[in-house]
């Protein structure tokens, strides 16, 4: 199974940039894991945020293969403590047979059309977090929750 982070937009501040290669890095010491960046849109001012969501919408599922588990990180979904995040990452590399694609959307959400196609949403957070740092606290998490499957030091209760 080969894990995916999917997000709107290339990431601009370098702290960021870094920190998120740092983890990223991590991450493929435990897993296949590779970060896919959709560009933003441009000319967005005409747009009304339905319409600017329903193109965001369109190249994410382009982005998408067959056979994708999709997992939108996304304010509605579940919330769980980074151990019971390492358990449901354990479920999903034992059952999972392709891609495990996480999505990260623009600044407005999803579509209705990428909700109807996802399989599951998780939620980071009750409070709300810029686009780019998300991608970080994303990252940071998933290489906590591999490092807790192998027994590693990196988490504390």
């Amino acid at each position: 199974m080969k894990t995916v982070l999917l997000v709107v937009g290339k990431t601009i501040e370098q702290h960021y940039v870094a920190a998120i290669a740092d983890y990223v890095e991590r991450v493929k010491h435990y897993i296949p894991f590779d970060m896919e960046v959709i560009p933003e849109l441009k000319n967005t001012k005409s747009l009304s945020m339905e319409q600017q969501k329903e193109r965001e919408g369109s190249l994410i599922i382009k982005s998408l293969q067959p056979g994708d588990v999709v997992v939108l990180l996304d304010e509605k979904g579940k919330e769980f403590r980074s151990v019971e995040f390492a358990s449901w990452m354990e479920g999903k590399l034992n059952t999972v047979s392709r891609r495990l694609v996480f999505v990260v959307g623009g600044p407005y959400g999803f579509s209705k059309s990428v909700y109807a196609l996802a399989n599951d949403k998780i939620s980071l957070s009750k409070m709300t977090f810029s686009h780019q740092m998300i991608r970080l606290i994303f990252v940071e998490q998933l290489y906590r929750a591999m490092n807790i499957l192998h027994g590693g030091p990196y988490h504390h209760e």
